[in-house]
């Protein structure tokens, strides 16, 4: 009886409407093997976007470190677990989308932090990886606990890395970056938006018969993600590449007011990394 028991809770956390989340957008309404349809498909701006941003970030990432390359590799699977997510609404989908984005957040930290602001007992980059690496695992298996708080977690991780970006920039002259900033802050002020307005203000885009705002999120936020982890990397490679006299630019067209940023690299490189 107890090996049935096991049996049937494994089942469960796999089935449809297992997950203790249901966002805004009717269920069922499109597809009888989608819950929620539009949330599901506004995630294949992920499967997009992502190979755009490695592409343009590569020399970059080859003259830094192509662990940057981890950062939208692992955006491609946020994209792939929130779509099997809003399809099922099911637990072991809930996990595997917040595990994921937690893990973007984890990459970037380790790769981008800051070295002025380490912990004291922190020397080297490689030490504070492991610590990130720690925190990120510990915090993997606590999101198992009170899974309807880790999205909220998750945004505070969100909050801090915004803090930082708005301590970095207030000492930047450039205006591209400055730009580029506004743009990111923009971004991800919509995508929370749409995100806060879908999970506590759903009765009101109910009776609007809007309930899509959720997956506006998905676009917002993969786009944000874009224009910051841009502006973060340029940031970067001022500070750990400045031989290389990095530039921001716009795919596909300069002149254009939007665009995909990237990184170019104007000065000479060097085949020895530093991480």
């Amino acid at each position: 009886m107890t090996g049935f028991s096991s049996s049937e809770k494994m089942a469960g956390v796999f089935s449809y409407e297992s997950s203790e989340i249901d966002w805004c957008e009717d269920n069922y309404r499109h597809s009888d093997h989608v819950v929620e349809y539009f949330n599901t498909m506004s995630n294949f701006v992920f499967f997009l976007v992502s190979p755009i941003m490695l592409y343009l970030l590569h020399p970059y990432a080859k003259e830094r470190n192509l662990a940057i390359h981890m950062v939208w590799i692992m955006m491609f699977f946020v994209g792939l677990f929130s779509a099997y997510f809003h399809m099922t609404l099911s637990f072991v989908g809930q996990m595997l989308d917040e595990l994921s984005i937690l893990w973007v957040l984890a990459i970037g930290y380790a790769i981008w932090f800051p070295r002025k602001f380490f912990p004291s007992y922190v020397k080297d980059r490689s030490t504070f990886s492991k610590l990130v690496l720690l925190v990120t695992i510990i915090s993997s298996l606590s999101s198992f606990v009170k899974p309807t708080i880790n999205a909220y977690a998750l945004n505070c991780f969100g909050l801090h890395m915004l803090y930082i970006l708005a301590v970095e920039m207030r000492c930047c002259m450039d205006q591209k970056a400055l730009r580029l900033a506004k743009l990111s802050v923009a971004l991800w002020v919509l995508a929370i938006t749409c995100w806060v307005s879908d999970r506590f203000g759903c009765s009101f885009w109910q009776q609007m018969n809007f309930c899509y705002l959720h997956g506006l999120w998905h676009i917002l936020i993969v786009m944000a993600v874009a224009y910051g982890s841009t502006l973060i990397a340029y940031l970067d490679a001022i500070y750990e590449i400045p031989y290389s006299l990095p530039g921001l630019q716009y795919w596909p067209c300069e002149k254009w007011p939007v665009g995909f940023p990237h990184i170019v690299l104007k000065g000479t490189t060097k085949t020895q990394k530093r991480c």
